[in-house]
């Protein structure tokens, strides 16, 4: 199943980082003992943005991998955020939507 999986994104197991294949193989074992929880997403969610803020610590990151790291750290902030409280969840899709506009509040 899970090469299935990985086969879909044009992946392949070998290419993962070693906290990727973690990752992983986590879930997996959760998917197949059917023991998805919200403690659980969060945790996974938490993990992939530390993996995002140290990729954008290197400083050999381009532009444009640069920009991809960002957007993809935004979006675990608002996953997370939807998980925490409505208010913070509310606060965060509006950061989210200034940051694609450019345009602060009114």
């Amino acid at each position: 199943m899970l090469d299935q999986l990985l086969e879909k994104f044009g992946l392949k197991y070998e290419e993962l980082k070693p906290a990727e294949k973690e990752t992983l193989n986590t879930w997996m074992s959760a998917l197949e003992k059917g023991q998805i929880d919200l403690t659980k997403v969060r945790t996974y969610i938490n993990a992939m943005k530390d993996g995002v803020e140290q990729e954008l610590t290197k400083s050999d990151v381009g532009a444009k991998q640069d920009l991809f790291l960002k957007a993809r750290l935004r979006n675990y902030m608002l996953l997370d955020a939807f998980l925490s409280t409505p208010e913070r969840a509310k606060q965060q899709l509006e950061n989210a939507l200034m940051g694609m506009t450019g345009k602060g509040m009114k």
